[in-house]
């Protein structure tokens, strides 16, 4: 019988994981030159002829612990993902014994720590309130937008954009999301939730990602959404938010906005030589 070849030696291993069912392909590139180009990402991120993944992650050296470069499913890149900044922090954590560490991207410095139970903390920094930072096209206020449904805007190093509405699950989602995605208001699109209070503290959250469509989570949206509901006097600035698939608890504090939950580490592979002179 022929042995079958592989197509494996390429050396470009890869890890796959997810938090919350936002998934992800994470790349340790400090050993090695790994060039991503958006054609590759997209490649990558397609679910019959790639991996998948909502967002690929390359760690580098960087002048802490270790530097994030996030793609998203189409390519394009984002300065924040906070349930991949989770992932690595674990993946990371493990790999030294540290309880805590630094990393940083194009977000800025982020700092990450083993929250006990098998959790993960990630303090995703100072959202960005001003019209300019998020960013928008025009100057406004960010609390209550000039959209229907007066939705709110925040920058988590990613532009957010948050309705409050009767019932979550109600809304078509596919529809929706992709219609504000790419609202003239947002010049470098949006991220895209919808929300509503279970309870004090509480909240039922779904999401559309700009650049990859619905995921079963996102912590830089949950992130927008506590902080967006704090400002509207909706809730306090510790809450539980529910996605689709799981719970985060977001803690806003002087020092940044915390983030905590689960992480999982599904599988290791590399990619064959074949695919990536594919794409």
């Amino acid at each position: 019988m022929r042995e079958m070849t592989t197509g494996s030696d390429t050396r470009l291993p890869f890890m796959k994981m997810h938090g919350l069912g936002n998934d992800f392909v994470v790349v340790d590139a400090r050993d090695m030159s790994w060039p991503i180009t958006p054609a590759m990402a997209a490649g990558i991120a397609h679910r019959q002829m790639g991996v998948g993944f909502d967002q690929l992650t390359v760690i580098t050296h960087g002048e802490e612990d270790a530097h994030l470069t996030f793609y998203n499913a189409d390519g394009s890149t984002s300065a924040a993902c906070g349930n991949a900044t989770r992932c690595v922090a674990r993946y990371l954590m493990q790999q030294t014994g540290r309880e805590a560490l630094r990393l940083t991207t194009d977000r800025g410095l982020l700092q990450a720590r083993d929250a006990g139970n098998g959790l993960t903390a990630v303090n995703m920094g100072q959202p960005q309130l001003d019209w300019q930072d998020i960013p928008l096209a025009e100057q406004m206020d960010t609390l209550e937008l000039p959209i229907e449904g007066a939705p709110t805007a925040t920058g988590m190093g990613n532009p957010h954009c948050t309705f409050f509405v009767e019932n979550a699950e109600l809304i078509p989602l596919a529809e929706f999301g992709a219609r504000y995605e790419h609202h003239p208001l947002y010049p470098e699109r949006t991220n895209v939730q919808v929300a509503h209070l279970v309870g004090t503290d509480h909240i039922r959250m779904r999401v559309w990602e700009r650049g990859v469509g619905i995921t079963l989570a996102s912590g830089s949206s949950s992130c927008a959404t506590a902080v967006a509901a704090a400002r509207r006097g909706l809730t306090g600035r510790h809450v539980q938010i529910d996605l689709d698939g799981g719970t985060l608890w977001i803690d806003w504090r002087d020092d940044g906005v915390w983030m905590t939950g689960p992480t999982c580490h599904v599988f290791d592979g590399s990619f064959t030589r074949d695919f990536l002179e594919s794409l």
